[in-house]
């Protein structure tokens, strides 16, 4: 009898206890309006404040450069899903940091691509403190990553991190700086003037919407964007964005460290189109690749091959000319609350998902380069946006690239008539709840009339 009081006393404590840890961990989802949050009218006062350098004192100059920042021991996988952090056992191809630095004599921007899943918030904290190392601050620099699902991991301390990137380890964090800063000297190491062009190419066959499964869903940007900068020695460096996931290497191939498709696709590019390429995440969020080939390794080559057959085709046709025009703006970015749902409308509360995530803040970026307008989003943002910015690119004659994974990391940022819908993007990786896509899209188009006064 007396061990059935002690059990009913332990089962009431054990109670007792998960009820009063549901009530300190989960909430009603909040739904209040943005514009009437207070993120919003702090954000949108900082938009505001933004001013734009001074005019150019000299002709545009560009450099660039690469550093091979493959580890020399077996790292986990950074990559999501059945990978889980894994290790790689296989090097497949190496991973590099790759920079663009661009200078008219009053301003000073270096583009840093990263042969990685994101550009890791950890990383970025670290380039914050170092980044004087090579003159520059981090309002100096636009960042971007392939979004290869089987590359480096490793770098992110927290639950959610690792199960990203599997377990943390600090010497990642600093290889992967160390090869951003030495990417960019090497960049700096070779400025000289530049002329400007730009160029698109369809390829919209190699996309679907992963959201379609669960209704109708609108188009997606299918173009790949391109950016080319050419020296008078005829260098040049082709820098090239496009919206296909890069998740070619399936979920439980996670015995190869990879660039996945983009890598095969600027390797390809420097024997034949450019004398350097550098590539950036586009608008992946809910992009599926369409691919074709039996294996793994024949997807990658086909899907790489065939955008670069239409890069090639593209690329004569760009006409360059001089343009000075240079400027980056940093528009730090408020949030609501986190906002994981975890059962119905019920959500995480933030000091929980602080605590298995990290709080790292976040930035939008809008690099202006000649008659290019380049828009960093610390997320994966959804390819259907971009139907919405044509009409203001038209108007105000410009040529837009939307990026994703510039910095920080909020997940996925889809529309918002989508936000109910019951599917890993729209709900698992929605984690800073709803309007978010209006949210980005009107500070997005105010950084494009900044830029464009």
């Amino acid at each position: 009898m007396k061990f059935l009081r002690i059990l009913a006393k332990v089962l009431l404590g054990l109670i007792l206890f998960l009820v009063l840890f549901v009530a300190v961990s989960i909430a009603p989802v909040d739904d209040t309006p943005y514009q009437k949050m207070p993120y919003y009218t702090q954000t949108k006062q900082r938009l505001t404040q933004l001013t734009l350098p001074p005019p150019a004192k000299t002709a545009l100059k560009a450099g660039w450069g690469k550093v091979n920042i493959t580890p020399a021991y077996t790292t986990p996988t950074g990559g999501y899903g059945e990978r889980l952090g894994k290790h790689w056992r296989i090097l497949s191809d190496s991973i590099f940091a790759r920079a663009i630095v661009l200078d008219n004599g009053s301003t000073k921007v270096a583009v840093v691509g990263l042969d990685l899943v994101i550009t890791p918030p950890t990383v970025t904290e670290a380039l914050k403190k170092r980044l004087p190392e090579v003159g520059m601050t981090w309002e100096n620099v636009y960042m971007g990553a392939i979004h290869s699902h089987n590359s480096i991991g490793g770098w992110a301390p927290k639950l959610v991190g690792q199960l990203i990137a599997g377990k943390y380890d600090e010497k990642i964090v600093t290889l992967i700086t160390d090869g951003v800063l030495n990417a960019i000297r090497k960049a700096q190491g070779n400025m000289a003037p530049v002329q400007i062009g730009v160029g698109q190419a369809d390829a919209s066959d190699h996309i679907y919407n992963r959201i379609s499964s669960s209704g109708p869903t609108g188009p997606l940007d299918g173009q790949i964007h391109l950016l080319t900068l050419k020296k008078n020695t005829g260098e040049s460096a082709l820098l090239c964005t496009f919206a296909g996931h890069p998740t070619l290497f399936d979920g439980n191939n996670g015995d190869y460290l990879s660039r996945d498709y983009p890598g095969s696709l600027v390797d390809r590019l420097e024997k034949k189109s450019a004398s350097f390429a550098l590539f950036l995440a586009g608008t992946v969020g809910s992009t599926g690749p369409q691919s074709r080939g039996k294996t793994d390794f024949q997807e990658i080559r086909n899907y790489a091959g065939d955008l670069a057959l239409r890069i090639e085709r593209t690329v004569p046709q760009i006409k360059t000319k001089p343009d000075s025009t240079l400027a980056l703006l940093t528009l730090p970015l408020g949030l609501r609350e986190p906002h994981p749902r975890v059962i119905g409308n019920w959500r995480v509360r933030p000091w929980l998902f602080y605590a298995i995530y990290g709080d790292y803040p976040s930035d939008l970026k809008a690099l202006r380069i000649g008659q290019t307008v380049m828009l960093g989003t610390p997320c994966d943002f959804s390819g259907e946006f971009v139907a919405d910015f044509k009409p203001l690119a038209a108007k105000k004659n410009i040529n837009l690239m939307i990026t994703s994974f510039d910095g920080g990391y909020i997940g996925y940022v889809t529309p918002d008539k989508y936000y109910d819908r019951q599917t890993y993007e729209t709900r698992d990786m929605n984690w800073f709840g709803p309007y978010n896509g209006a949210y980005f899209e009107e500070m997005m188009m105010g950084l494009v009339e900044k830029l464009t006064e």
